[in-house]
């Protein structure tokens, strides 16, 4: 359904018509996915201006169109990418779109481990934590629970980094939203198997 949002080619016939469905009931979902990708690419373009050339994307759910390395590497060859998720369809799917690439890499990982992926041979190899990183960080932080403390998990991620470096992050905001609309919200995420209910304050880092 993400990628079906996105215009992308990699969903199937029940995810086309689940997302017509959600857009008939709450056509904000839809959109939102569609306006945190372009959010996501305008900071890619932001970071690549002021002289960042490596990047981590945590959370990077399913590629689609306009993906951080066909920016980055649009922008730069050389410039170096991380995809991380703990879905292994998404992990696939990247790692066959990046098969012959020697500058960005996908890896299997939980965010709620940052340790594991800082200390990845497929990271190191790519991302010299000695410059300046790019942390992307979109549409992620609300479905971490509060127990495993995503303020902390940002921070794990924030400390690996030098000075020079940004945190890019997009989050779950229901302003706006009436209380039939978040409860609609929530009934599609339940139906979508995201367990994790959706809450504004999640994620809060001071």
């Amino acid at each position: 359904m993400y990628d079906y949002a996105l215009g992308g080619k990699d969903n199937y016939q029940a995810d086309r018509e689940a997302s017509k469905q959600v857009r008939e009931i709450l056509p904000s979902v839809l959109r939102a996915v569609q306006e945190n990708r372009k959010f996501l690419r305008r900071a890619v373009r932001y970071l690549l201006s002021i002289g960042i050339r490596q990047f981590m994307d945590i959370g990077c759910g399913l590629p689609g169109r306009g993906n951080v390395h066909d920016i980055v590497h649009a922008h730069d060859p050389a410039a170096t990418v991380v995809y991380a998720d703990n879905d292994p369809v998404i992990v696939n799917h990247y790692q066959a779109l990046l098969s012959s690439s020697g500058t960005a890499t996908a890896l299997l990982a939980d965010v709620r481990r940052p340790r594991d992926i800082l200390s990845d041979p497929r990271v190191t190899e790519l991302i010299d934590f000695r410059r300046p990183v790019g942390i992307l960080m979109c549409a992620l932080l609300h479905y971490i629970d509060d127990e495993d403390d995503p303020a902390g998990l940002v921070k794990a991620f924030a400390s690996a980094v030098p000075s020079g470096s940004h945190l890019v992050l997009s989050h779950y905001n229901p302003d706006g939203l009436s209380a039939e609309e978040q409860a609609t919200t929530a009934e599609i995420a339940e139906s979508m198997k995201i367990t994790t209910p959706l809450r504004a304050d999640r994620g809060h880092v001071r």
